[in-house]
């Protein structure tokens, strides 16, 4: 009966380790994504690459290189234009179609997003995730 209660531990630990590699726990900071989500929001995040990224999904972003140390590591945004889809109006690049290894964000709440109207096109190897859930706010 040990060996049984040991072995089922050890897989829930294992478990475990498998969900943290996979999921992360992100908090929303900054109004980027009002009236969706506003700061403090908790959400869950799958971990992912552009491939696993759909068009109007919310995704999580790694900060840009150089970004300000006052500037949160993760930004939550929307995806709005894979690769090969038309540029939508508004972003200020040379390309009528997304490249190959980069997408177009928008933060829900324009006047208060630093994204690809700022930004451009986003690089790939910023995806960090894409939402899976809101978690409910603490009681």
């Amino acid at each position: 009966m040990l060996m049984v209660a040991g072995a089922a531990l050890a897989l829930a630990g294992g478990a475990l380790l498998v969900l943290r590699r996979r999921l992360l726990l992100v908090t929303v900071e900054g109004e980027s994504m009002e009236p969706t989500y506003a700061a403090g929001d908790r959400l869950i995040v799958r971990r992912t690459t552009l491939a696993g990224v759909r068009r109007g999904a919310v995704v999580v972003l790694a900060a840009p290189a150089g970004a300000p140390a006052t500037d949160p590591p993760l930004l939550v945004k929307r995806a709005v234009a894979l690769p090969g889809d038309p540029v939508p109006g508004g972003i200020p690049v040379p390309d009528r179609r997304v490249p190959a290894g980069r997408l177009v964000v928008l933060g829900d709440n324009a006047d208060r997003s630093a994204d690809s109207r700022g930004r451009g096109f986003i690089p790939a190897t910023d995806v960090v995730g894409v939402l899976l859930r809101q978690l409910a706010p603490p009681a």
